[in-house]
């Protein structure tokens, strides 16, 4: 172990030191007139087109309310639109307008120049270490940023935190949209731990959309629950992050193709009223709505929905 102290409060002086050279303590930031997270967030939607305001948060480590406040501001001085996702009109993706565009390059151009002027006061050699230990320092304060650029995959089968996962993303997707609560956690719990109690069976099986570890999506296919012959599809989800992305496409046809492959004669979906883009969803992969009644099995009345899809009718995800 070394001898030497750690210089703490030396490094926190120079970061307090770099952070109002920036321009972060007020007054002109990045030649605009604009607050550091509205400069952030232009940067990052210029970066990722149809970004959502959820992953943008993330990005901006800004909570949701935050970051609705200042897009609603981009939106009203003209520098950013918004539109509705494809497959589901309640999300919706960013981008930057004409005035937006010219406003990020007059951004990047000042930057670059404020850079270049710095990196001039010192010698060739050290711009690298600059480089070097800006990168070292950033990537130790969030630790956290490894696990969101994991990869994102699909895993088959059950792995520890599956049902309380799974569950989580349940709950609070719909206690958010419909109002769902004790009632609807119980039953989500309930099920997934008896599914899991016989997942060795061949006819039941069960896939996660994982990012480092977190559970941000999920569909399961019980070939016990219902009748001989029927398959169940059950406690499909996906983070909000993800959609439009394909992964809703790709776990359902992971699904599908383990239902072909068994003797089953049809697959059944009990979902309810008003989910519109999961309904274009089940139906672009073969399924037909079959019943449609009032029920309360989720903690409230709702318009009830049984979908069904037979053998053999393949759909086309091409429409999803």
């Amino acid at each position: 172990m070394s001898n030497h102290p750690i210089p703490i409060d030396d490094i926190r002086a120079q970061s307090r030191k770099l952070v109002r050279a920036l321009g972060f303590m007020g007054g002109s930031f990045a030649g605009t007139e604009l607050p550091p997270s509205s400069v952030h967030a232009l940067i990052d939607i210029e970066a990722e087109p149809g970004i959502t305001a959820a992953t943008l948060s993330e990005t901006l480590r800004l909570d949701k309310s935050s970051v609705s406040r200042l897009l609603h501001k981009l939106e009203l001085s003209g520098d950013v639109h918004a539109w509705s996702d494809a497959d589901d009109a309640r999300i919706k993706r960013l981008g930057l307008t004409q005035q937006g565009s010219a406003r990020v390059a007059a951004i990047h151009d000042f930057a670059r120049r404020q850079v270049a002027a710095a990196l001039d006061r010192l010698q060739p050699q050290q711009h690298r270490t600059v480089l070097d230990g800006l990168a070292l320092y950033a990537n130790a304060l969030m630790p956290e940023a490894d696990q969101r650029a994991a990869p994102i995959e699909i895993v088959t089968g059950y792995h520890p935190g599956l049902i309380a996962g799974i569950t989580g993303m349940h709950i609070a997707y719909y206690a958010d949209t419909a109002g769902f609560g004790r009632s609807f956690e119980a039953v989500v719990a309930s099920g997934l731990a008896d599914f899991c109690s016989r997942l060795d069976h061949a006819e039941n099986e069960v896939w996660t959309v994982m990012r480092g570890g977190r559970i941000l999506g999920s569909l399961a296919i019980d070939g016990q629950d219902l009748a001989p012959g029927v398959a169940h599809l059950r406690w499909f989800i996906l983070d909000a992050s993800l959609r439009g992305l394909g992964f809703g496409r790709r776990l359902m046809a992971q699904a599908l193709a383990f239902v072909d492959a068994r003797p089953f004669e049809r697959t059944d979906l009990w979902t309810f009223e008003g989910l519109h883009a999961a309904r274009h969803l089940y139906e672009a992969h073969g399924f037909v709505l079959a019943e449609q009644y009032a029920g309360d099995q989720w903690g409230r009345d709702v318009q009830e929905q049984r979908f069904t899809r037979w053998a053999g009718v393949s759909g086309s995800s091409e429409r999803a």
